[in-house]
């Protein structure tokens, strides 16, 4: 084995072995059984960032595990077409050519389009692979291939034919910027600093006025009523007069409505069916007309009369202007609410009564809630099926058009002539009715999700009923992140149940957001993003993969900071040299299997830590507790087998017998051989080389079994061991505090408490705890020029004049509390200055005042010291 662990020579070399000797691919076998993880299709447009690694991660660690306990896997893997995203894109690299959409036909635009998509697809699924992802990429899909695509059309027609999918004029979420409806999921929420205008409207009976107050100065263009709480006794007498509207001079009523909050503002608002949702409600419940006075790119329209064609922002200045000037502005006020914004440009979005596609959601949405209530769909954490009720119970239609050319196209069809409408899987070439060719196809396409939410079954080859569809589905888990558990987890379970009968998956595994050393959102504005392929570069895939998988916790948002990544680079070679010891004492050849007979309480110690582990991490597993299962496997290999085993054998390698060499090398390669296996799920590279170094073969340790626990490998030896542990902790320890150099030895004298036998130990404590010899005393030592350690095994005594030089010592301690006192003294005359204190750099004064506290507490240490030394 080389000297060093070269991560950047052996990744891409291991990756495409694997790829080619088709690890990642399976076909169905009914004889085992199956364990299938879709993978949530990242955005074509999509580079890999620090949230995909660890959630492809994740899944890559589940999918590894469950192959080695032997199960049938399939980790399915696509990308998404992103509707909005991608056109976004398209457009962008158009405009650099100096091409606008409206240069193009749609044909051509597609055509642009498709090469876009052949150009820079694929980038993420080459970072995916980086990553060390063992997906299997023979399966690879795409939600625009010809499969997905008939999904599509066959799951739309399905629903318009049940009377789920219908066209109507609704008030729905519009972007200006992308010029296409949004769906309530695609709508983030943001907390903005804004006005609230009271706005005076005058009673056309010349009776006085009312007051309104809006956030939304520029709407009342579009204002068709006034609204109060009929138990408001302020407005009683004012229900059913009519109002003013000021500079339109459009005389609308004033109506009673409970939604009216009486404490919002004055109690009286003004009511714009076409551009918002509750007034549109309202206007439904007293047949109220409908103004509309937005176009699609946010500007106002003609019936907003002289303001027709300002953007609605400079509208709005103008309207407030222009109220003052005629006394009909009453005051303003500094107010915060939240804006609707697009989830895509974070434009404002408008609410706006449009054309649209729906989807009837209350059929759908109850058998999906009582999945999740049954616990036939389970959350984990169990928190967040919370989110999920909260969305479901409150669902309301949804708008699955937008008005793009990227995506699956409406399969509507209109015929010029007789105005039939036809709704189809396949093109059709005439109207069903007249016969007539002159038809034309719905302009729109639909919402990205609308094929996402297919993505468990037709991926899988649904509508056809393929192999894989019957053993695969319903999958297992899906691991994704708690900010799309509305736009996507709700509507795979709906669709799922509605279209195949069952739910889509068992588990749903979610986590939460990878977030700065400060527990900062990572964003392009901070400038704290990290790249995930920079680390790979830098440090290896298994040190990225090691550093988002420690320390977390289903559901909750990580730390990411450099001191992980070097930690994993650090275990990484740890156990590399871990590999290389017992490579080297191997010396090439397999040893047998261990003899038990032949293992002393070192080895059975040893197993029984394995053992304990194997049983420890496979639970955690079981129970997605992947931060938790590497911890504890991360712990034996470095501390239990490497600091102490590893240790621990030397002496028989030695200084033993053949016959106790030969058993020691046959313990140390099955515990290391079988730790590998254990972190081969978060770290498949390293354990991989070191797997393939040690067996002498190409096989992958991926298609190798999975470790098991065996209660007879829990032996009562290995008690004693934690005895050995730690006498020989204790003795470092004092040795440590009283600076005896290393190779300084002395004999070691222990009183082992009643019922220890530590016969057999005493070479382990020689050699691990820098001792001459080691004598076992049948009572307590009364030698007064002893140190007495107290420890779990009994009392320890070491003979200090045969490791100090104890006037030596005490010339070095008191030398170092003479540095230490004048350094004390320095930094108190620095922090008494006024004139440092009030002009040096606040780090600096903060640095001073650590160190005068630092230096007193290396004070107290040192005068114990010389204390403890001259007594």
């Amino acid at each position: 084995m080389e000297k060093t662990y070269n991560s950047k020579e052996c990744e891409q070399r291991i990756y495409k072995n694997w790829v080619e000797k088709g690890y990642f691919h399976e076909e169905p076998d009914k004889s085992r059984e199956p364990f299938c993880i879709v993978i949530p299709p990242p955005n074509i447009t999509g580079q890999l960032h620090m949230g995909h690694a660890l959630d492809n991660t994740m899944q890559d660690i589940l999918i590894r595990f469950k192959r080695m306990q032997g199960f049938c896997t399939l980790w399915l893997p696509g990308t998404d077409h992103a509707s909005i995203a991608t056109e976004v894109k398209i457009l962008e690299q158009l405009a650099k050519e100096g091409i606008t959409k409206d240069d193009l036909t749609r044909e051509e635009f597609l055509d642009k389009a498709w090469e876009w998509y052949k150009l820079y697809g694929g980038r993420i699924v080459e970072q995916l692979k980086r990553l060390g992802s063992s997906c299997d990429w023979q399966r690879e899909r795409f939600t625009m291939d010809e499969g997905c695509s008939k999904a599509v059309r066959e799951v739309f027609v399905k629903l318009y034919d049940k009377g789920l999918i219908y066209q109507g004029d609704r008030i729905i979420n519009w972007c200006p910027d992308c010029r296409t409806a949004l769906s309530d999921a695609e709508v983030e929420y943001e907390e903005k600093a804004s006005h609230l205008w009271h706005l005076e409207y005058p009673l056309t009976d010349g009776s006085g006025y009312i007051v309104v107050a809006t956030t939304r100065p520029e709407t009342m263009l579009g204002d068709t009523a006034v609204a109060v709480n009929p138990e408001d006794d302020r407005y009683k007498g004012m229900v059913g007069k009519t109002v003013m509207l000021p500079l339109m001079d459009r005389e609308i009523p004033i109506i009673a409505d409970s939604y009216v909050e009486m404490e919002f503002g004055t109690g009286a608002v003004k009511i714009t069916p076409a551009h918002d949702p509750n007034d549109y409600l309202m206007a439904e419940r007293h047949d109220i007309a409908t103004i509309n006075i937005m176009n699609e790119d946010g500007t106002l329209n003609s019936n907003a009369g002289k303001y027709a064609k300002l953007p609605a922002a400079e509208a709005r200045r103008k309207i407030v202007e222009d109220l003052k000037a005629i006394d009909k502005l009453v005051k303003t006020e500094d107010y915060t609410h939240k804006v609707g914004t697009c989830y895509r440009c974070s434009t404002t979005v408008e609410p706006l009564i449009s054309k649209q596609w729906f989807v009837n959601m209350q059929p759908l949405a109850e058998p999906a809630i009582k999945a999740v209530e049954d616990s036939d769909v389970e959350f984990v954490p169990e928190r967040f099926s919370k989110i999920y009720f909260n969305w479901m119970n409150n669902i309301k239609d949804w708008c699955i058009s937008r008005q793009l050319w990227w995506g699956h196209r409406i399969p509507v069809w209109y015929c010029n002539d007789c105005g039939h409408i036809m709704v189809k899987k396949d093109d059709p070439s005439t109207c069903d009715k007249c016969s007539s060719k002159n038809i034309r196809q719905d302009e729109d396409v639909l919402d990205t999700w609308f094929s996402s939410a297919l993505w468990p079954f037709s991926t899988l080859g649904w509508p056809e009923d393929t192999a894989e569809l019957e053993y695969f589905y319903p999958t297992n888990v899906l691991v994704t992140g708690y900010d799309i558990i509305f736009f996507w987890v709700a509507r795979m379970i709906f669709s799922g149940l509605e279209h195949m009968g069952e739910k889509p998956f068992s588990h749903v595994l979610i986590h939460g957001l990878v977030r700065d050393a400060q527990g900062r959102k990572m964003s392009k504005s901070l400038g704290n993003g990290i790249d995930p392929i920079d680390v790979i570069e830098e440090f290896g895939a298994d040190a990225l993969r090691f550093s988002v998988t420690s320390n977390s916790a289903p559901g909750n948002d990580m730390r990411f900071n450099e001191s992980k990544i070097e930690a994993a680079r650090n275990f990484a070679n740890k156990i590399w040299n871990a590999a290389r010891f017992v490579h080297m004492n191997i010396d090439g050849q397999k040893p047998e299997k261990i003899n038990i007979a032949e293992t002393d309480a070192a080895d059975k110690w040893i197993l029984s830590q394995l053992n304990g582990v194997i049983k420890e991490a496979t639970r955690n597993l079981e129970t997605f507790e992947l931060g938790l299962a590497l911890q504890k496997v991360y712990d034996f290999i470095w501390s239990e087998f490497c600091d102490w085993y590893i240790e621990l054998s030397k002496a028989k390698l030695y200084e033993g017998t053949e016959s106790q060499k030969k058993n020691t090398t046959a313990v140390l390669y099955h515990v290391l051989i079988e730790s590998l296996k254990l972190l081969h799920p978060f770290m498949p590279f390293v354990t991989e080389e070191i797997y393939q170094n040690l067996e002498g073969s190409d096989q992958s340790i991926m298609i190798d079994k999975w470790p098991l626990y065996d209660d007879k490998m829990d032996f009562e030896e290995a008690a004693k061991m934690e005895l050995v542990k730690d006498i020989i902790h204790k003795i470092r320890n004092i040795r440590a505090q009283m600076d005896v150099p290393a190779n300084r030895r002395t004999t070691i004298y222990i009183s082992p408490k009643e019922g220890v036998d530590l016969t057999d130990s005493t070479d382990y404590i020689r050699r691990l705890a820098s001792g001459e010899k080691v004598e076992l005393l049948q009572k307590d030592s009364e030698d007064s020029s002893m140190v007495s350690i107290v420890s779990d095994a009994g009392n320890i005594y070491l003979p200090l004049n045969e490791l100090i030089d104890f006037e030596k010592e005490k010339a070095r301690v008191q030398g170092e509390i003479e540095l230490t006192k004048s350094e004390i003294a320095r930094a108190e005359g620095m922090l008494k200055n006024e004139k440092f204190v009030a002009k040096a750099p606040e780090n600096v004064v903060q640095k001073e005042r650590d160190n005068l506290a630092n230096n007193r507490e290396k004070l107290t240490q040192l005068e114990s010291s010389l204390e403890k030394l001259e007594n």
